[in-house]
């Protein structure tokens, strides 16, 4: 009777410590979200040389992980889980004109790495989510600036400046102040 007891009262322990584990990683989860635009020139003409349009990004990450009572230094993993290109000028324009398109991310003290890209752009698409790499982004994300590299192969002329926006959102993983 007592080791049926004793072995539910450690049942009981077991359960509710994998329940809290997986709370406080919860609770130390959380996302940046950061909204960039850069312009692709007028190519009037169809190269295979892909063209690469790097954008200096300032970095406003601590002010999220200040709001998520943390630090960088203190930032265990950085992932991206979602990245979206719209057009925004001209708004007729869509995507028929990339034949594919990758985008990656690096800065001074660290190498440029690949972090989403898409292969195959989808015609008529005014809005194209990329696919993420999975790389761990985290020496970036805690730099004070990065540059995300765009570099995209054209399957087809165009004649004006094209503006898109670039919505990124990473996963952090952090551990508490």
């Amino acid at each position: 009777m007592k080791k049926t007891q004793l072995l539910a009262v450690v049942l009981l322990l077991l359960l509710i410590g994998t329940f809290s584990c997986k709370k406080i990683n919860e609770l130390l989860t959380f996302e940046i979200s950061d909204t960039q635009s850069f312009k692709i020139p007028a190519t009037p003409l169809i190269s295979s040389i892909p063209v690469v349009l790097p954008v200096p990004v300032t970095n406003r990450a601590s002010e999220t992980f200040s709001n998520n009572n943390t630090r960088a230094d203190l930032v265990k993993d950085v992932k991206l889980s979602k990245l979206t290109l719209t057009i925004t000028d001209p708004t007729t324009e869509n995507f028929d004109f990339l034949k594919s398109i990758k985008i990656s991310i690096g800065t001074d003290q660290n190498d440029k790495v690949v972090m989403a890209f898409l292969d195959d752009v989808p015609r008529g698409a005014q809005s194209i989510e990329l696919t993420s790499t999975n790389t761990p982004l985290d020496k970036y994300i805690k730099a004070p600036n990065y540059t995300l590299y765009t570099e995209v192969a054209v399957r087809a002329a165009t004649t004006k400046e094209i503006t898109v926006k670039e919505e990124t959102r990473f996963k952090v993983t952090a551990d508490p102040l």
